[in-house]
């Protein structure tokens, strides 16, 4: 999931809460309620924003459009913290009778939240939505495991690359147009400003070293049937894991300092003056806007192995998806239209930086703040997802590849014999989840 929150990302920021129980119906023995009532309280727990009173003015809109669409049918939401998302939902989903109508959620969450029953296929209704067809195929992949669709996409969080442009012009730097000159680049300023990391990297930032993989033909992991195999120790992956472990050294971003970063760092780091470049997401642009670099900085799009070519950015972000449980579906999935529909999105973006999801609600957000073009051009060129499959959250939670990284920069392992390691304990994750 991102995490990132406005993003993100997110940043980032996710689901949605609410435990004051009211009496639901019946259950049945798998969690999936056996009545829709068309009156009542719906509950919906949503992802609390660092700031977040500007999302509540948003929703608070979308529900009192679905309230007078619906008489008799009343909304209570409940913003809960990110960080205890897992033990909320996981709670939710063993006690129908506790559990909301509508969740927010990370979007690298969909496949395990299906497999442990708690999402409501939407499918048909999603089809029959009219603004649904403007969906970016990346966010629309989001919300879908086996076919089926598991929710809607809230929004969509990507990333680029920042770079200063008071060092570039004093260096007489332009920005780089293949991964060859970033790294050459990166080299240069810190050569010429010891002071500045040329690029600020972690070992911790997976969503950062993702591009430099997919951009020479890795991917993370191929599909076998219903499961998964893992790739990261393809031929492919091992020449983008070259590229990206080429930052950490003296002569960019020294292994001790930044072995041990994750993504935020990076873009404090940068914000803060300390880098020449950094790989940040639009929900990133905040941060950056309130850090030393104010009016010192420019973004493009991260550039892939060719001249030209952008690499691929992770697709992060949220969805809304209904619970199973819910004894209110047609209501829950019209409150989930209202709260991910076209108008909610475009006011979400303009209060909290939130991308939105469909094609032509980006446009048009893209010609309110041109500061998001570098994003909406990397995510036209074609963005990746994680693999849709319940074992990628043990893979996630587990470190596998954020411990691939360190293992490699900190030169404990080679990069082949750190990449079949973290290939043996992601096979060993999808198979159960298969």
């Amino acid at each position: 999931m991102k995490l990132p929150a406005p993003i993100t990302a997110t940043a980032a920021a996710l689901l949605l809460a609410g435990l004051t129980a009211t009496a639901c119906a019946p259950q049945t023995t798998d969690g999936k309620a056996t009545t829709d009532e068309k009156s009542g309280t719906l509950r919906v727990w949503l992802f609390q924003e660092v700031s977040n009173k500007p999302k509540e003015q948003a929703v608070e809109q979308a529900v009192a459009a679905f309230e007078q669409r619906n008489a008799g049918a009343k909304v209570e939401v409940e913003y809960i913290p990110v960080e205890t998302r897992a033990q909320r939902v996981k709670a939710a989903f063993n006690d129908p009778k506790s559990a909301p109508d509508l969740i927010e959620y990370g979007n690298t969450d969909t496949a395990g939240y299906v497999k442990d029953g708690g999402l409501a296929d939407i499918s048909a209704e999603f089809a029959a939505w009219d603004e649904a067809k403007d969906t970016d195929p990346t966010a629309r992949q989001s919300v879908t495991v086996g076919g089926k669709v598991y929710g809607a996409p809230f929004f969509v969080g990507i990333r680029a690359l920042y770079y200063r442009t008071d060092v570039f012009r004093e260096l007489g730097l332009t920005p780089p147009k293949t991964q060859a000159e970033l790294v050459e680049t990166a080299k240069k300023i810190r050569k010429a400003r010891p002071e500045l990391y040329g690029i600020a990297v972690g070992g911790a930032y997976t969503y950062g070293a993702m591009p430099f993989v997919w951009a020479a033909g890795g991917e993370l992991a191929t599909a076998r049937g219903d499961s998964y195999r893992a790739a990261i120790n393809s031929p492919d992956a091992l020449k983008g894991i070259a590229t990206y472990t080429s930052l950490f050294g003296d002569d960019n971003c020294p292994a001790a300092k930044c072995a041990q970063m994750g993504g935020n760092a990076t873009v404090t780091a940068f914000a803060s003056g300390k880098a020449g470049m950094a790989i940040g997401g639009d929900f990133s642009h905040a941060a950056v806007e309130a850090g030393t670099v104010k009016g010192k900085y420019a973004v493009v799009p991260l550039p892939g192995t060719t001249p030209g070519s952008i690499a691929p950015a992770f697709a992060g972000g949220n969805n809304i998806g209904v619970l199973r449980s819910s004894p209110r579906r047609t209501l829950a999935v019209d409150l989930l239209k209202s709260l991910t529909g076209k108008e909610t999105q475009g006011r979400l973006f303009d209060a909290m930086g939130f991308l939105p999801t469909y094609t032509d609600t980006r446009a048009a957000a893209a010609g309110r703040q041109p500061f998001v073009k570098p994003f909406t051009d990397t995510l036209a060129a074609g963005a990746k997802f994680v693999p849709a499959s319940p074992g990628w959250g043990r893979i996630d939670a587990s470190l596998v590849l954020p411990t691939m990284f360190q293992e490699i920069v900190s030169g404990r392992k080679d990069a082949k014999a750190a990449a079949d390691d973290a290939a043996k304990k992601m096979d060993a994750a999808f198979a159960p989840a298969g």
